[in-house]
């Protein structure tokens, strides 16, 4: 009994994760170079799920709320970029809610993929902010930033490694792109570090309260609120 009633915990944080994170998916941030795809108040939002309820539930709920959006949305494809988008934040979910060796092999991979093309071969320099993930898994358990670093470059990883590929983006639009990334990405790493730390504060007061199921995996650590 108790194991089922764990489970319906789960589905339903999944559920109302996802319908949150359908609201987060039409607030834009900002667009993608070469595609008519936008960034969302999502790409902060999406990557914590699974630090509240598992891997392989937060992952659902992430495939869920971009589902969703695509069908209300018209389930149309703009281009390319539509159907890329779903991995990136998929990837960066993984890597916030689970350590393990996927977290370097990922970002690693990804710079091959990136290097493996004949754009991509001529400004390889780009591919080197994939090894922050790298150096952010062995500073994860310390540091919560690190973390969201981590998972906000492997998002980026593994969406230039698609990109590429798909758009045949010149050399001189990633190298323009440098700086924009480097901001880009300490922006979403504090949103993503940010948002996580509301949620897990709201969470708690809520689960003192009995307004939410135990399933929720709250860090105490960032619990600021009694």
């Amino acid at each position: 009994m108790a194991i089922l009633t764990a489970y319906r915990q789960k589905i339903l944080f999944v559920i109302i994760f996802a319908l949150l994170g359908l609201a987060a998916l039409q607030v834009p941030f900002t667009q993608l170079a070469g595609s008519k795809v936008k960034f969302t108040l999502f790409d902060f939002f999406g990557p914590i799920a699974t630090g509240f309820i598992g891997t392989l539930p937060g992952m659902a709920a992430v495939l869920l709320m971009q589902l969703g959006n695509f069908l209300v949305h018209g389930a149309q494809v703009a281009d390319a970029g539509t159907i890329i988008r779903f991995f990136p934040t998929l990837a960066a979910a993984y890597y916030f809610g689970r350590k393990d060796k996927v977290g370097i092999v990922l970002p690693l991979l990804a710079i091959v993929t990136f290097v493996a093309h004949p754009i991509g071969r001529t400004v390889w320099y780009y591919s080197l902010f994939w090894t922050i993930p790298v150096f952010c898994y062995f500073l994860r358990d310390r540091s919560l930033f690190a973390r969201a670093l981590g998972a906000a470059f492997t998002a980026h990883a593994v969406g230039g490694a698609l990109w590429i590929w798909a758009f045949n983006l010149p050399a001189a639009v990633w190298i323009s792109l440098i700086p924009v990334v480097a901001m880009e990405r300490l922006l979403f790493a504090s949103g993503i570090a940010g948002v996580y730390v509301l949620l897990n504060n709201v969470l708690f007061v809520l689960s003192k309260k009995r307004f939410t199921p135990n399933a929720f995996l709250v860090n105490k650590k960032y619990v600021f609120l009694n």
